[in-house]
């Protein structure tokens, strides 16, 4: 039965992380003392729902989550510290600490240890998020418990709506670009300005002219994209951000 730890102190362990070319051991208190986290806690780096949804979905409403009082975004799994690394780097996101709990000792104290062997997993976590302040669980978000690995709870909208449901959310914005084109380097200047953040895809990086042309009906850039309205390119990208 995966319990519910709301009001309970979080386990004390140990993290063996690496950083750069040394280990440094992060303690629990390192982690949660003295500050609000919000933790969130898959089956494995590099495996399908945790790196197209969950992880990605954390890194993108960090400004929100910081915006409303939390001091850090940690994301936890029983992976040792160098695929939690590797994991990282590949995502690009800059605004998660990761955690590596690789003996499990985190996620049994948590009573979120199980048995994934028909996957070949071993022991894993179970699918969960929690807002941790100063050391105490304020509230977990657990997945249900059937089969498969469901995500319904844990995601990160979800712990925003519980920290402010009238939270504003960031805008989904994609920049096509090229390089040495001084009209992008203007449209992501005044993104930049505005502190909005943005994927910026470059032509000629696995994306073709083709490609900007049937998303967007033009083949020059830039072309801008925000929450599935295309806007333009650099002028018109100025007049709807006046």
């Amino acid at each position: 039965m995966l319990e519910d730890k709301t009001g309970q102190a979080v386990p004390q362990v140990t993290f063996r992380t690496r950083q750069g070319e040394q280990w440094i051991d992060v303690s629990t208190d390192d982690i949660f003392k003295g500050k609000t986290v919000a933790v969130f806690s898959l089956p494995g780096a590099f495996t399908p729902t945790c790196s197209s949804t969950h992880l990605p979905r954390y890194n993108e409403l960090a400004s929100a989550l910081a915006e409303n009082g939390v001091d850090e975004i940690v994301c936890v799994s029983v992976n040792d510290t160098f695929v939690m690394n590797a994991w990282l780097s590949d995502q690009e996101a800059e605004n998660i600490r990761v955690l590596p709990d690789g003996n499990g000792e985190f996620t049994d104290g948590m009573g979120m240890l199980v048995d994934k062997q028909d996957l070949g997993f071993g022991k894993r976590s179970w699918r969960y998020s929690m807002l941790v302040k100063d050391g105490i669980i304020d509230k977990m978000f657990i997945e249900p418990n059937k089969p498969g690995d469901p995500f319904e709870v844990s995601d990160a909208d979800t712990m925003l709506a519980y920290i402010n449901p009238a939270a504003a959310k960031p805008s989904a914005i994609t920049l096509f670009t090229k390089l040495g084109c001084p009209f992008c380097v203007r449209a992501k200047q005044m993104l930049n300005d505005k502190n909005m953040r943005f994927e910026e895809v470059m032509l000629g990086r696995g994306v073709s002219s083709t490609t900007l042309k049937a998303v967007s009906g033009r083949s020059t850039v830039p072309q801008v994209f925000i929450d599935g309205r295309h806007i333009g390119g650099s002028e018109e990208l100025a007049e709807y951000l006046a």
